[in-house]
């Protein structure tokens, strides 16, 4: 990062107004009257409703449209565990992130502990206030633990974006590479270094979209993990393989698909060149890919490669994913964002890569063309279109999986077109 970039960075958070979020207020407020309404007496009137049926609180506050982003800071972007109040910055820019495309309202709330049970006792008596939870930046495998039991004990939707959104993402272009590539997904064979939160949601939802587990190889720090390997917590243990497999280059040897949530530059040339005809990489570490775009394209002239970063083609970016879920569920009020939201998601994303890119797109991405290929497997962050693509296609999945507290509305792909965003 430049020294100019830092600065620029700095100023924005700091000028005019510090921070990026902000409460606007929706009703009058401007005579004795209003503020009789507002407040005393008048609120005592939805106060009642709501306390003889609690459903009513959708109708009468808030609750239905806001989203609560929490963290506790222990896994904050690339940076480690900087603590609840230094992740505050993060958590206002996904509150931001929220109303910018999805029209959501929400709000950042920092927990000061690092124990699992106290974040949840804590998240969960505060859960009613909202329609939806967005988890962020917990650190493995303490993020298991408390989306299951914050999932257990709410009735609204609970989404850890480190893990599902990032999955979300990264299954969608990888369907979509693999088929550029002539391949399948039932038949590739998938290295995956890292297991931490995000690589295990990856590999969970590849699974799910019809990847083979016994054709995964998943790599920590001491290497591939496999059957009867001790000092294996039980979540990377869902992906012990029966093998021989040892090393990252016993792992890639051969492989149709590599990803990588990481670290800088582990993905060497030579790793590169052993996997198999055609290969898919998904170098996703941040902000220094497993291996840069250009020596791996020095290196392999028949592959696709997408990062995390925006200066390269083909970003793995959650805000892909993340807003256009809970817009969908929050629609329908889905009680939770369950399986086949995430795969109706994961499909609504590889489709829309698909289709021509509109030229407001190409304007806002300073480019002069983008079709279905090697670098271009998934939308861009500023097309406009993910908004009506995703959110119909998770009310749906919510609806027809029987998650849904509300029918899908009527012309509801259109009343989001309608949205002032």
């Amino acid at each position: 990062m430049s020294q100019d970039f830092k600065e620029d960075a700095l100023a924005y958070h700091s000028d005019p107004i510090p921070g990026k979020i902000s409460v606007e207020i929706t009703k009058p407020a401007e005579t004795q009257r209003d503020l009789s309404l507002a407040y005393s007496p008048g609120v005592a009137e939805p106060c009642r409703e709501i306390a003889a049926d609690p459903a009513t609180a959708y109708k009468y506050t808030g609750k239905g449209n806001m989203v609560a982003v929490i963290s506790n800071g222990t896994a904050v972007l690339g940076l480690g565990n900087l603590g609840a109040l230094a992740s505050k910055p993060v958590m206002e820019g996904k509150s931001l992130l929220f109303k910018r495309f999805a029209g959501i309202n929400s709000i950042d709330i920092e927990v000061d502990t690092e124990d699992a049970q106290e974040f949840v006792d804590t998240v969960s008596r505060i859960a009613l206030s909202f329609g939806g939870i967005n988890l962020e930046d917990i650190k493995a495998p303490e993020c298991f633990e408390i989306e299951s039991k914050l999932i257990a004990a709410c009735d609204i939707p609970i989404f850890h974006d480190d893990q599902h959104g990032t999955a979300i993402v990264t299954a969608s272009g990888m369907v979509n590479a693999l088929e550029i590539q002539g391949k399948q997904i039932e038949n590739a064979v998938i290295t995956c270094l890292g297991a931490g939160s995000a690589a295990i949601a990856c590999m969970r939802q590849l699974v799910s979209m019809g990847a083979k587990r016994e054709n995964i190889y998943m790599l920590d720090r001491r290497g591939v993990i496999y059957a009867g390997r001790e000092g294996v917590n039980e979540f990377k243990a869902e992906f012990a393989n029966e093998t021989d497999k040892r090393s990252l280059t016993d792992a890639v040897t051969g492989a149709d698909a590599f990803v990588g949530l990481s670290g800088a530059d582990l993905l060497t040339p030579d790793l590169l060149k052993a996997m198999a005809d055609k290969p898919v990489v998904f170098a996703c570490s941040n902000p220094d890919p497993e291996i840069k775009p250009e020596l791996a394209k020095a290196t392999r002239d028949d592959l696709i490669i997408a990062t995390g970063r925006s200066d390269y083609p083909n970003q793995v970016n959650n805000v892909l994913g993340f807003p256009f879920i809970f817009r969908g569920a929050l629609d329908v009020r889905a009680t939770c964002i369950n399986e086949e939201m995430k795969i109706a998601a994961v499909n609504a994303l590889s489709a829309l890569a698909r289709e021509p890119v509109p030229a407001q797109v190409l304007k806002a991405c300073d480019v002069d063309a983008l079709s279905f290929g090697p670098e271009y497997i998934i939308p861009k962050p500023m097309d406009g279109r993910l908004l009506t693509w995703i959110a119909p296609a998770v009310a749906k999945a919510a609806v027809d999986s029987g998650v849904a507290q509300l029918p899908l509305p009527d012309n509801y792909a259109e009343s989001l077109e309608a949205l002032d965003l």
